[in-house]
């Protein structure tokens, strides 16, 4: 994504402030993930990292008692997540801020649960896993979900893609023997459906793409970015056989 340029920036913050999930994702994976996590407080403090408009934040809210931070660095996010708070009456469990992750202030060792979905990739697997790690209190929990290979035959579209944008990527036995050498014991694994990139993801931002068609049309640069996004979805549709997220859940030793 180039967010050196300006025009493309706006256009991203565009078509995603408005979307409902900033990365691929569904309830029924929060819930099975969460599922995993064992013998915690009965109201576990939980960082969610990278939260967007906040939709696993809810979903997180829903299926524990825990108290939970949820925090991003888009404004209008948290922005939206904190009128959806207030609506919903869970502003005693449920608090948002703009913090960026590589810089965090809490207490080390002060967190039950980690929990991030489609975000740490950000600072890179094996350095999200170290860097957060620190907040987590001993015998706590880290999940998340990571983008992955699902085969090792990739074709070189899909290659340089996935070169351009996020070349850390790995294959799942890759990034279980980081969770290992992080000093983590893992619990269990699994690739998010099909529907939760479709359904909850990529099928609004066909939408959202369409509205900001018609109202963009008269600004020649940003029509001419826009295919960056719809290559995306085709990207997908193309080769969602070869690339998935996984959800990993992991426990701290302690």
């Amino acid at each position: 994504m180039d967010f050196d340029n300006p025009k493309f920036k706006e256009l991203f913050f565009n078509i995603f402030n408005e979307m409902p999930r900033g990365g691929p994702g569904n309830a029924a994976s929060t819930r099975r993930a969460y599922a995993l996590v064992r013998n915690l407080p009965a109201k576990p403090r939980i960082l969610d990292v990278g939260c967007g408009p906040g939709k696993q934040t809810l979903d997180l809210a829903a299926v524990s008692a825990g108290e939970i931070i949820a925090i991003d660095t888009n404004q209008h996010f948290i922005d939206r997540l904190e009128q959806v708070v207030q609506k919903l009456g869970l502003s005693s469990r449920i608090r948002a801020h703009n913090a960026d992750m590589n810089c965090l202030d809490f207490p080390e060792r002060h967190f039950d649960i980690i929990w991030s979905e489609g975000a740490v990739y950000q600072m890179g697997f094996e350095n999200g896993l170290r860097t957060l790690g620190r907040f987590l209190k001993p015998g706590g929990y880290f999940a998340l979900t990571e983008a992955v290979w699902l085969r090792p035959d990739p074709p070189r579209e899909l290659r340089e893609n996935w070169d351009a944008e996020y070349p850390d990527i790995k294959d799942v036995a890759a990034n279980l023997e980081i969770i290992s050498k992080c000093g983590y014991v893992l619990v269990e694994h699994f690739i998010l459906p099909p529907t939760a990139w479709w359904d909850e993801f990529y099928a609004p931002m066909q939408m959202r793409i369409a509205q900001v068609r018609r109202e963009c049309r008269a600004d020649p640069e940003t029509m001419r970015l826009i295919p960056v996004f719809e290559n995306e979805i085709a990207i997908y549709q193309k080769y969602s056989d070869y690339f998935g997220y996984a959800f990993f859940v992991m426990r701290k030793p302690g």
